[in-house]
């Protein structure tokens, strides 16, 4: 009996990892736009799974933000929030300031070889946009925390990129961004390898402000097209919100 609780518990567990991933990429890909309502029994039948394992994988996503639920209207994808966007930036700012700090006086200084065969690259060898640049984009700024050796500032750090995904993405769909995002990388390195901590910090400060802007400039035009699109039924078309949401950030 306690055998078969367990294999239950476990089915159960992995069903709402897979609904819970389903329902993120929905809204990370825009086929649940910010604002739309939705409600348990929707979710269970579009993943064929029965109500626990989805209120389970919703209450995750409402304490991650990204969904709220309300006791008379159900669940709503949780509206845009560039306030608070903008504070997550400003904590993530803090966090790889910190880091920045601690890795150019560490000692043995860390080990920044990998990082540097991806961004101290020639232009040839660049990446262009598409999911193994905003994964590589992402990897840089983790791997940047976690060299410290601090794993609550890297598990801190972490929840606030994760919060800043569904913008941050947004960041990297124009060529003289993925260039400008090359050369930002690979001169933060050569300074943390330096040990030179106040041009790491302003060079890192510079940048993440500068992605800010951007995706606060980028993220209402790529609403509006969604929200387009999705009550004219009309195909997404090459560059449309669909289509880059595709790409995960």
């Amino acid at each position: 009996m306690r055998k078969r609780d367990e294999q239950e518990g476990e089915r159960r567990e992995n069903l709402t990892e897979r609904i819970y991933r389903q329902v993120k990429q929905q809204i990370l890909g825009f086929q649940l736009l910010p604002g739309d309502r939705f409600t348990e029994n929707e979710i269970a039948l579009s993943t064929s799974a029965s109500r626990t394992p989805v209120r389970e994988a919703l209450n995750r996503l409402q304490r991650e933000g990204f969904v709220e639920v309300s006791f008379r209207s159900g669940w709503q994808v949780r509206p845009f929030d560039f306030a608070q966007f903008e504070q997550l930036y400003d904590v993530r700012i803090a966090l790889e300031l910190a880091a920045a700090e601690l890795l150019c006086e560490v000692d043995p200084r860390p080990d920044l070889t990998g990082l540097k065969q991806d961004w101290q690259v020639l232009p040839e060898h660049r990446l262009g946009s598409g999911p193994t640049l905003y994964e590589q984009e992402e990897r840089f700024h983790a791997q940047v925390v976690e060299a410290t050796g601090n794993c609550e500032m890297a598990r801190i750090h972490h929840e606030v990129c994760e919060r800043l995904r569904l913008v941050r993405r947004f960041d990297l769909t124009r060529q003289e961004r993925i260039d400008a995002t090359y050369e930002e990388h690979a001169q933060i390195l050569q300074h943390l390898e330096a040990r030179d901590i106040h041009a790491a910090q302003r060079l890192i400060r510079a940048h993440i402000e500068g992605s800010k802007a951007e995706v606060r400039k980028i993220t209402l035009h790529m609403i509006f097209e969604a929200r387009q699109a999705q009550n004219t039924g009309e195909p997404s078309t090459d560059g449309s919100p669909d289509e880059k949401a595709r790409q995960p950030g």
